[in-house]
């Protein structure tokens, strides 16, 4: 299983990001199933309208739609994504950000993410995620 998060998901369906390329060869190289944090989607929706138009983001929609992506990662990880949040109060780790580590802790803690601020800082400290693609 690989969780995204918004930079790995907006890479992959934008073929105008610079790291579109990345994105697809690492889940080429993974299976999946793959999972979006139920707090990443509105971020999601939101960076993909700005960058890439509506037609981007119905593309997410659709792919949820039939299945290509799992939506998950709700309610039940509340109490760890405050504790992440609290933990890096410094970094200013932000909801998506800990809801996404806190999600792919469920599952392998894989994450894909273009994100350099965040998530390789938390991978040092948790040691219950792996950053892809590995810089």
């Amino acid at each position: 299983m690989l969780t995204l998060d918004t930079s790995g998901l907006v890479a992959l369906i934008s073929t105008a990001d610079p790291h579109h390329a990345e994105a697809a060869a690492v889940l080429d190289e993974d299976p999946g199933p793959y999972v979006i944090s139920a707090a990443a989607l509105a971020e999601v929706a939101h960076v993909l309208e700005q960058r890439a138009g509506s037609r981007a983001v119905a593309t997410v929609v659709r792919d949820l739609e039939r299945g290509a992506f799992t939506l998950h990662c709700g309610d039940a990880d509340f109490g760890r994504t405050l504790r992440l949040m609290e933990r890096y109060e410094s970094l200013r780790l932000g909801l998506v950000d800990a809801a996404v580590i806190a999600c792919a802790e469920h599952y392998r803690g894989r994450i894909l993410t273009f994100d350099r601020r965040h998530f390789p800082v938390v991978a040092r400290g948790e040691r219950t995620i792996t950053v892809l693609p590995e810089a």
